[in-house]
């Protein structure tokens, strides 16, 4: 299904980007990362306009066409107290604007079925303290996703990801921190990238400007103190 397809993949150095670009070779796809991190097609800054179209200008040489695009790459975590103009400025260029130039740029080049996915965050609907920058650029992306869904009709379908708590290092956890998962566990990357996978594929032909949050349940679970093996205290969980 995805043999000799183009897959873009920003931040694929690492984390949950690194597994989805594995998951798309494995498949048979040819995958294009940028990444700020070395890796083995382009290292760029997200944030850098300049960047971004050298990128492009480098995926189009090499095959011309785009099939799914995959804006998977952080923006910078920091919060009311501390983050400054020029950050949480950045966080929306890495988070938000971003993805938003790159699917222009590739727009014109989408091959038939293309699918773009975008990476949100179940932090999207909810927060912890001073975690501003990440939660705006996320709740954007969230919002660009069935914007961009509208407006490339019949030449792309997207959506995007929320995923919930993800260990990047694939740990497993036990206690409270797997009991406020009603799925009974913390999730891994694999976790997200069969479902990215799953949204570039024909399976998922009926479905666009759709967010699908994958957390175990996270989100759905209702926790009072000494619940579940949390307590309060100080006005600090666990």
């Amino acid at each position: 299904m995805f043999q000799n397809r183009v897959a873009v993949v920003t931040g694929g150095a690492q984390g949950i980007g690194k597994t989805i670009a594995e998951e798309f070779r494995s498949a048979g796809a040819h995958v294009c990362v940028i990444d700020l991190l070395p890796n083995d097609y382009f290292v760029g800054d997200l944030a850098k306009q300049s960047d971004l179209e050298s990128f492009a200008q480098k995926v189009l040489a090499d095959y011309g066409q785009v099939d799914f695009l995959v804006n998977n790459a952080l923006p910078l975590m920091k919060g009311l107290d501390t983050c400054t103009y020029e950050e949480f400025s950045y966080a929306m260029q890495v988070g938000v604007i971003a993805p938003f130039y790159l699917t222009k740029l590739f727009a014109p080049h989408f091959a038939p079925g293309a699918s773009v996915v975008n990476i949100s965050s179940s932090r999207d609907r909810m927060s912890q303290p001073q975690t501003e920058s990440y939660t705006a650029a996320k709740g954007g992306i969230s919002a660009l996703t069935h914007a961009l869904a509208v407006s490339l009709a019949g030449k792309a379908r997207v959506n995007s990801i929320s995923p919930g708590w993800i260990d990047t290092g694939f740990a497993e956890y036990h206690g409270p921190d797997a009991f406020q998962h009603p799925a009974g566990r913390v999730g891994n990357p694999m976790d997200i990238a069969n479902m990215v996978l799953y949204l570039c594929s024909d399976k998922a032909g009926f479905l666009t400007g759709e967010n699908i949050c994958i957390d175990g349940g996270m989100t759905r679970q209702m926790i009072y103190h000494d619940e579940f093996g949390w307590t309060l205290h100080g006005g600090n969980d666990r």
